[in-house]
């Protein structure tokens, strides 16, 4: 990964982080449980989406697998169908299906840490993690967006320029969530107790 993401992702925590610790209390805390609630609503939300987004696979499996047999390809039923999770071999249609299978199979790889990192960054930065985490979650469509457009030519996938907010997002919601769990800690949970009020 380049360093540039990563730069600009921890100044970006940093900065937005120190500012919402330092001059946030005023505004945060009477608002503490609705702003904190902000990022599991966006994480959930993307959750849902990506159950929907799957169906997009189970199309394209069948799509390309009647295109496949059309084109007079052996062993069709063996190289795309289930429980094979991309499809065997190199024809276009091989590349378009999987294509489509990888726009859904990416966010597996990253949605996790987002998640975790969002609920541990929501409990001291909630401003900061719901910002990241809807930086995440536009740039993770836009992302699979591309990848599900490219017909089977990969290199066509970063069609969408917006789709590198997912990585600030991820990176963001990283820093901000161990940002956060090691002021819960070293704070002995005084900080919970004392913005709570």
């Amino acid at each position: 990964m380049a360093a540039k993401p990563l730069l600009l992702s921890i100044g970006a925590a940093t900065v937005g982080g120190f500012i919402e610790l330092t001059h946030g209390s005023s505004f945060v805390s009477p608002h503490r449980s609705q702003l904190t609630a902000i990022t599991p609503v966006i994480l959930i939300g993307t959750g849902f989406w990506t159950l929907l987004h799957g169906l997009n696979v189970g199309k394209a499996r069948t799509k390309y697998a009647e295109l496949a047999k059309k084109d007079g390809e052996k062993d069709v039923d063996e190289r795309f169908m289930l429980p094979n999770l991309y499809a065997q071999g190199t024809s276009k249609h091989v590349k378009a299906f999987n294509c489509v299978q990888r726009s859904h199979q990416h966010i597996f790889e990253t949605f996790t840490t987002v998640v975790l990192g969002g609920l541990a960054g929501a409990i001291t930065f909630p401003i900061c993690t719901s910002i990241s985490t809807l930086a995440y979650a536009i740039g993770r469509y836009y992302s699979s967006k591309g990848y599900l457009e490219c017909e089977g030519d990969a290199t066509k996938r970063s069609k969408y320029p917006v789709a590198r907010l997912m990585w600030y997002g991820l990176l963001g919601n990283i820093i901000l969530g161990t940002a956060s769990c090691a002021l819960v800690i070293s704070d002995g949970g005084k900080i919970m107790c004392t913005r709570a009020k």
